[in-house]
């Protein structure tokens, strides 16, 4: 039924990256990945993919997206689903597979070979370590994220021990525990690890329940709706770990940030466990009321920042381990000394060099690593320097670095001091406490002064194309 309107929206969006100059993009994640309609239903449609890894690429990078909504322009329907599968159909007559069998080492894709590998490892450990109890799944939690997958070092380490601390003993060390830090830093994956630690440490029976700030105050408003408030306060009220993601989404939510409360003195009290991240100190959550940062506060709050160069060549190394992937360590340092933004970052570089590489069958280089790289590295704006931010803007005001910083509230310094503080909340990792120690305010000043530009480019596409230039010269300053 939708199968014409399939090919018409991969026709359009060949046509859009031809015009934007990027076919080699879509030649690359469209044509070789070798998408092809399967099937549909009244309001979605099913493709395939090669393998399982090229269907992890093109869904991380979002192609997939792009897919379902050029699919949902076409068909002018908002809800319209694209589902994708795996094509592993057998050989259509036992010679071919029998040949391939035959050839199978020199027709075998990357992939193929690392799932084989791995495949062929756990069989190993599982020998090996008959008397271990075999890891199980929680329905809410990823399996990929345990202690052993995490890497831990001076950026994190103490985050790492006390949530290991806190998994071995929930309930009786370190409750509640609270990690911040920047997006891409570790907070989720060690909240996942204290969840499947205690779920596969005997935990199997104990109510475990992990989700976001954002989902939390969804179901809470849909059970006002729906009459079922009761329903939702036995659920929470009663659990035994609450591992509560990107709380600061609660800023300025009062009525959800009540039930929170309530929520935390009743699980308080029957000492169940409790784990909170945040994407920035509690203190600057500006609209959070003070008995809730009291109670989330009443245990340990631990930073998370940036990992140093080391501990990112060590992730890299570690993400090679587990895909049971080698590469030249030369690669592996260009990554690691480019990208000084996060870990999600430093992993999603290597994947791309890793699906690059099996897509056009090319062994992997430094060279092509940097040629594949070189967008990802150029747009890598995190690790920007404050000072060279106040050099541009100042630049770019005719105004002296120490005027921008200074305390004058005439116009000409205030604009040009709100977009410093701007922009390097925007693209840095900078804190609005080390922003205010910088700029001789306190965080709530900055904070204002940030919100101040962000309302104003809702309304002012002008200064938001100004700001997107100065994010660029910002870029070229640093290298120039």
């Amino acid at each position: 039924m939708y199968e014409e309107a399939f090919q018409y929206a991969m026709n359009e969006l060949h046509e859009y990256y031809k015009s934007q100059n990027q076919e080699e993009i879509y030649n690359i994640w469209f044509v070789n990945s070798d998408i092809k309609y399967v099937s549909d239903t009244t309001d979605s449609i099913t493709i395939s993919v090669k393998t399982n890894f090229l269907l992890q690429i093109i869904s991380t990078k979002g192609y997939l997206s792009e897919l379902e909504n050029k699919l949902r322009e076409i068909l002018n329907q908002s809800n319209f689903k694209l589902n994708c599968i795996v094509d592993n159909k057998p050989a259509e007559n036992n010679n071919a597979t029998q040949e391939v069998k035959l050839n199978s080492d020199e027709t075998k894709s990357v992939e193929e070979k690392i799932i084989e590998n791995q495949d062929s490892s756990e069989e190993k450990i599982k020998e090996e370590k008959k008397s271990e109890p075999v890891f199980e799944k929680h329905p809410l939690l990823l399996e990929k994220y345990t202690f052993d997958s995490f890497v831990p070092g001076e950026n994190c380490d103490y985050a790492y021990k006390a949530s290991l601390a806190v998994a071995e003993n929930p309930g009786k060390k370190y409750n509640p525990i609270l990690i911040y830090g920047g997006s891409g830093l570790g907070k989720t994956h060690l909240m996942h690890s204290i969840g499947n630690y205690i779920y596969n440490h005997g935990g199997k029976k104990l109510k475990i329940y992990y989700g976001s700030a954002e989902s939390f105050t969804n179901e809470f408003t849909n059970s006002l709706s729906s009459k079922k408030a009761h329903d939702f306060k036995e659920k929470y009220r009663n659990l035994d770990v609450l591992l509560l993601d990107d709380i600061h989404f609660l800023d300025n939510k009062k009525g959800i940030q009540e039930e929170l409360f309530y929520t935390f003195n009743a699980l308080h009290e029957k000492n169940a466990q409790m784990v909170f991240t945040c994407d920035r100190p509690l203190k600057e959550i500006q609209n959070m009321t003070n008995r809730l940062v009291s109670r989330l506060s009443n245990g340990l709050c631990i930073d998370i920042t940036i990992p140093n160069y080391e501990t990112r060549l060590a992730i890299l190394n570690k993400k090679c381990e587990l895909l049971n992937k080698q590469l030249d360590p030369q690669i592996l340092d260009y990554i690691a000394s480019n990208i000084e933004t996060n870990v999600r970052d430093l992993e999603a570089a290597l994947m791309t060099l890793i699906g690059y590489s099996e897509l056009v069958d090319k062994p992997l280089s430094l060279e092509l690593a940097k040629t594949q790289l070189k967008d990802i590295i150029t747009n890598s704006v995190e690790n920007v320097s404050l000072e060279t931010i106040e050099k541009v803007i100042a630049e770019n005001y005719q105004i002296s670095v120490s005027e921008l910083k200074g305390r004058n509230k005439t116009k000409k310094f205030i604009i040009p001091r709100q977009i410093a503080i701007y922009i390097a909340r925007k693209i840095t990792e900078i804190s609005y406490t080390e922003l205010g120690d910088e700029f001789g305010k306190d965080h709530s000043t900055i904070m204002y002064n940030y919100q101040k530009i962000e309302d104003e480019i809702k309304v002012n596409p002008i200064l938001d194309q100004k700001i997107d230039l100065y994010i660029k010269q910002i870029k070229s300053y640093k290298k120039s």
